[in-house]
């Protein structure tokens, strides 16, 4: 569906030989997603990778200029068939840090022409020689393969260190602490269920017969241990003793869930109040300059180095993901930016109107500026009160007349 049913895969392909790695890459993600906390910390910054705004610029003369391309609307709008702009960016961050390796197939048609953007995820990936050069195999969980070039291949990676290719899968440092808190998730429900068990026995002094004892067992429990016995006393004769079994089931306490909370947050670049959406405008800005800005700038590089062959790099075709950063900020500090940016002219009435998700309004595309801002270069010339290019008039002494004569006279 995906690669359509006239694609064939390059053939005769024989595995790269990398110098300190294997070129095969396993995919453990599953079962740390399982993890209640993994899943809210991976979200946290999915979430908000969802909504970076890709661009295709071309710098040219020292100048950027925005292309509005038919590649940035796809990249802004749909990416493929299936997927939203929103959705596509964020499966990706998502891959990004499960797997540490996210793998995008840029689908193009028989002339080239892009078609769709892909986000793969499969069992194993390994990298093969073709005929075409180096390329991806994909073995799917459905026992299925594909062999995409890796020219046509977005390669994101995260922990990039001993493998000459692929990020490090997060099994070995994950697991651990993952263990922890299962662990200490299961105990708190086993301490729950204790509480709810066996809390004594009525031990008869006498023989009775195990449906007479099951009657007194019943009867008792009935009477003494049900919510209606409000007075909590229970009454007995020589019959029946009872005897309380205490139990003390270890609860772990609110610290230490935390520490180990804390220990996955950080593993994944992030922090509690990021998860819970309960940040300061300070601890946002840092959570997007390390983690954030740092992915954008990767896909940055990669789309722009797949999508766009080496000529059409060096004419300064290129795309970047950005994010309007003071969409988080006070609006004590809206106003003060915009107030400085638009008498500057850095900043147009529109893109101050966007800041408070305000709509924009006629001719708010163009750049104001206030007068109490010159030129650089003109900054002596008008402090000496001369302006290049005009002439400093003649004076006229007192009880002279102008003439019209051009100073002859």
């Amino acid at each position: 569906m995906i690669f359509g049913v006239n694609r064939q895969p390059p053939r005769n392909s024989t595995q790269m030989q990398m110098l300190n790695s294997s070129p095969i890459f396993h995919d453990f993600s599953g079962e740390s997603y399982d993890s209640d906390t993994v899943r809210a910390t991976v979200d946290a910054f999915a979430r908000n990778v969802g909504k970076l705004k890709p661009k295709h610029i071309r710098r040219m003369g020292g100048k950027i200029k925005e292309t509005s391309s038919e590649i940035e609307w796809m990249l802004q709008t749909r990416p493929n068939r299936f997927m939203n702009a929103y959705i596509f960016y964020y499966r990706l961050a998502t891959q990004f840090l499960m797997a540490n390796n996210v793998f995008v197939w840029i689908r193009r048609d028989e002339n080239n022409k892009i078609e769709g953007f892909y986000p793969l995820t499969s069992s194993n990936v390994d990298l093969v020689n073709t005929s075409v050069g180096m390329a991806v195999r994909f073995r799917f969980y459905d026992g299925k393969e594909y062999v995409a070039p890796y020219e046509d291949v977005v390669h994101l990676r995260r922990f990039y260190f001993n493998n000459d290719m692929f990020g490090e899968p997060n099994r070995t440092a994950l697991t651990p602490i993952l263990n922890l808190i299962s662990v200490t998730n299961q105990g708190i429900a086993n301490a729950v269920k204790t509480s709810a068990m066996l809390r004594g026995i009525l031990k008869f002094t006498g023989m009775i017969k195990d449906t007479d004892m099951e009657k007194q067992r019943q009867d008792f429990q009935d009477k003494y241990l049900s919510a209606s016995n409000n007075g909590g006393i229970a009454a007995t004769d020589s019959k029946a003793e009872y005897v309380e079994l205490k139990s003390d089931p270890k609860m772990i306490d609110e610290k230490q869930m935390s520490a180990m909370e804390n220990k996955v947050h950080s593993y994944f670049g992030t922090n509690s109040k990021i998860v819970q959406s309960n940040y300061s405008e300070s601890e946002w800005n840092a959570f997007y300059e390390s983690m954030i800005e740092s992915f954008a700038l990767q896909m940055g590089l990669e789309f722009t180095y797949k999508i766009f062959s080496d000529r059409a790099q060096g004419h300064g075709n290129e795309i970047l993901f950005e994010a309007n950063r003071l969409q988080y900020a006070s609006n004590d500090t809206k106003v003060k930016i915009i107030e400085t940016l638009v008498d500057r002219g850095m900043m147009s009435i529109n893109q101050g109107l966007e800041v408070f998700n305000l709509p924009p309004v006629e001719n708010g595309e163009k750049r104001i500026m206030s007068l109490n801002f010159i030129d650089a270069d003109k900054a002596s010339e008008y402090q000496l009160g001369k302006v290049k290019g005009s002439a400093e008039p003649p004076k006229v002494k007192g009880g002279e007349k102008k003439n019209d004569d051009n100073g002859e006279t």
